[in-house]
């Protein structure tokens, strides 16, 4: 079992990144892939999940982040890509503070979460997250200025990795026009205003 990479990020995609460690590249699921920075030496939490069919790494800013998690996935009806698709706003408080509410509505914003499975997760994982401190960095100003998306590959790029984490298109039409009067962001901040948006 791995517990983390530490590699050179070579390539960067809407749903994944290749960690480069000794010669090979490692095809890694990632739930934000823009927060990690391209050609630098990068640690990388994974998680390998082992089916019938497949084999998978997913990928982790951090040690709590996977540790987050493996907790989703101990829940009834919650799978790797659901559980990253929970994972892809990088502040986790709201999440946290979610389930420790027992906030089903904000839990059923995410894709492939219905109400039985949001109340699966409170009933899971109440009074389980206490230890993990998760924190919000990156402030969002929504009010400025139009900018085009198609000047703005940044802001495509984002809009592909919403859609990877199965939001529908009609609500990542929604964020665009939102997100087309910000102010120039990279692409892992556009992620994180999008998924704001989202929920």
């Amino acid at each position: 079992m791995y517990e983390y990479l530490n590699g050179v990020i070579t390539e960067v995609a809407p749903n994944y990144i290749v960690v480069e460690v000794g010669g090979i590249g490692y095809r890694v699921l990632v739930a934000n892939p823009y927060a990690f920075p391209m050609n630098e030496l990068e640690r990388v939490y994974v998680e390998q999940i082992i089916r019938e069919n497949e084999q998978s790494l997913y990928g982790f800013l951090t040690a709590d982040e996977k540790l987050l998690f493996q907790k989703l996935l101990n829940v009834s009806g919650i799978g790797p890509k659901s559980a990253l698709a929970i994972l892809a706003n990088a502040d986790h408080t709201g999440l946290v503070k979610a389930i420790a509410d027992n906030d089903i509505t904000f839990l059923t914003k995410f894709p492939g979460i219905g109400k039985k499975t949001a109340q699966q997760i409170v009933l899971d994982l109440q009074n389980k997250l206490g230890d993990l401190p998760f924190n919000n960095d990156i402030e969002i100003n929504l009010i400025l200025p139009e900018k085009q998306t198609s000047d703005n590959p940044e802001l495509a790029d984002a809009l592909l990795a919403l859609e990877a984490l199965g939001y529908a298109k009609k609500d990542i039409t929604r964020v665009e026009k939102v997100l087309t009067k910000e102010a120039q962001m990279t692409t892992a901040e556009y992620v994180s205003a999008g998924l704001r948006l989202l929920q």
